[in-house]
């Protein structure tokens, strides 16, 4: 098995992308920490993929600096070491830029950017102390690399990310840490499905046509990335050999965005 005893902690993992990347590690030998603002999913994700011998659940706002001490913390104690963070754990806020509301700018922008940096800096502290390294995987978008109508702090987010992760790279390498991105196109999870009706709303158009003409308009096959798509891309840069892949970004879209 391809992560045989390696730790990772997931944030955001308690459902969507997050809980396909945890379950697909665990399926491949790691013991896994699902962290998540909603304790009582995560414990039940964690009964599905082992029980307290394999997973466990914590308790993390990840814009929260103490959680996400206490939350890395009880990892450790639990299992002794992190070999792979998966910062997942995002939201997503639909409106034009002149009427965003400047607190839900601040708020998306605290999840994906300090929530990555936070969670980053306390396993780093661990992963700097030992043999070994590690692995960063941050879940980035196709709107890391485009830009779409009504999401500019999203955008904005996701493109920071892409700029922690090569500094990381660079920062980590002397310590065998890898940092890296995943941009996914569109997945049907509840995020995406929310905005579904939103977009509808904003441009005075149907679902439907949301669904074909802006959100798979640019793909190869009109079809949405999977939740299990993005997990084989985890798994891929959490479990490669060597520090040749470090400080990149890989798109996972059905070709909307092509490098």
């Amino acid at each position: 098995m391809r992560m045989q005893d390696k730790v990772a902690v997931v944030t955001g993992a308690a459902s969507g992308i997050g809980k396909e990347i945890a379950a697909t590690f665990a399926r491949e030998g790691a013991k896994v920490v699902i962290a998540d603002l909603n304790k009582a999913a995560a414990d039940a994700a964690a009964l599905e993929m082992g029980g307290t011998d394999r997973a466990i659940g914590v308790a993390m706002d990840v814009t929260n600096e103490a959680q996400v001490e206490a939350g890395v913390a009880e990892a450790l104690a639990k299992f002794g070491r992190i070999d792979v963070l998966v910062s997942n754990a995002g939201i997503q806020v639909v409106s034009p830029l002149d009427e965003f509301p400047f607190d839900k700018w601040k708020q998306l922008l605290a999840i994906h950017l300090d929530g990555a940096f936070l969670t980053t800096r306390a396993v780093l502290r661990h992963m700097y102390t030992r043999p070994g390294g590690g692995s960063i995987i941050y879940m980035g978008s196709v709107h890391s690399k485009e830009a779409s109508q009504l999401k500019a702090p999203y955008v904005t987010a996701k493109h920071g990310l892409i700029g922690l992760a090569k500094t990381v790279a660079k920062e980590g390498a002397k310590h065998g840490v890898r940092a890296n991105v995943i941009c996914p196109g569109f997945v049907r999870t509840p995020l995406v499905e929310k905005q579904i009706p939103e977009q509808a709303k904003e441009f005075g158009i149907s679902e439907a046509e949301v669904v074909k003409n802006i959100m798979l308009k640019e793909t190869v096959d009109g079809e949405f990335t999977t939740v299990q798509d993005v997990a084989e891309t985890a798994l891929f840069f959490a479990s490669f050999g060597s520090n040749a892949l470090t400080g990149q970004s890989l798109v996972v879209s059905h070709g909307w965005f092509m490098q």
